[in-house]
């Protein structure tokens, strides 16, 4: 086992272990929630960010997924990880917001909108990443949550897993075959 390994799995555990005290703090007194507002705030932002393509989007419905979040904390199991149950509280109102979006949108604009929808377009400079961001795109909308999840959302595979409600290792090599397939197209690219 490497050095960074090491280091990564002192990572999770401590965070791990600080979420379940938080976690334990918060059923006895509310206030304390803010902590885990604190330590999920940015993971949920760029999650949501990365699907809605839109700062304020993703800022309204990262308030909407802790606020249901906070009004439904007693309903959390202790069982499983509490960013699994976070994260899906965040894609739900994702999911939401889409339906709303084109239930108030009319059909020109939805032919106005580009087939080729680039959120991180903006961002991204150099040639490498434009031909890494085209091929994400191509990818399955699951392939493409799950490497948001990994990535963007900073989860660990177990905390995937238990959301997908899948084999933690099956999670482990979609998203190795994924990067694989990724690094390979990208160098077919570069030629």
């Amino acid at each position: 086992m490497t050095d960074s390994s090491i280091a990564l799995i002192t990572k999770q555990t401590r965070r791990e272990s600080d979420e379940i005290r938080i976690i334990q703090a918060a059923r006895k007194a509310p206030r304390v929630f803010g902590e885990l507002y604190q330590l999920y705030v940015q993971q949920v932002f760029r999650y949501l960010y990365s699907r809605l393509g839109n700062v304020h989007d993703a800022e309204d419905i990262t308030a909407q997924t802790f606020l249901v979040a906070f009004e439904s904390f007693d309903r959390f199991r202790q069982d499983g990880h509490f960013s699994s149950w976070l994260f899906t509280i965040a894609r739900n109102k994702a999911m939401d917001h889409f339906r709303r979006r084109i239930n108030s949108t009319t059909m020109d604009v939805i032919e106005s909108i580009p087939v080729e929808y680039d959120p991180l377009a903006g961002v991204i400079q150099s040639e490498q990443a434009s031909a890494l961001s085209r091929l994400i795109q191509t990818l399955s909308e699951e392939d493409q949550e799950l490497l948001r999840l990994r990535f963007l959302a900073e989860m660990s595979f177990p905390e995937i897993a238990h959301l997908h409600q899948r084999n933690e290792d099956a999670i482990k090599k979609s998203i190795y075959r994924l990067l694989a397939r990724l690094h390979s197209q990208l160098e077919v690219t570069n030629e």
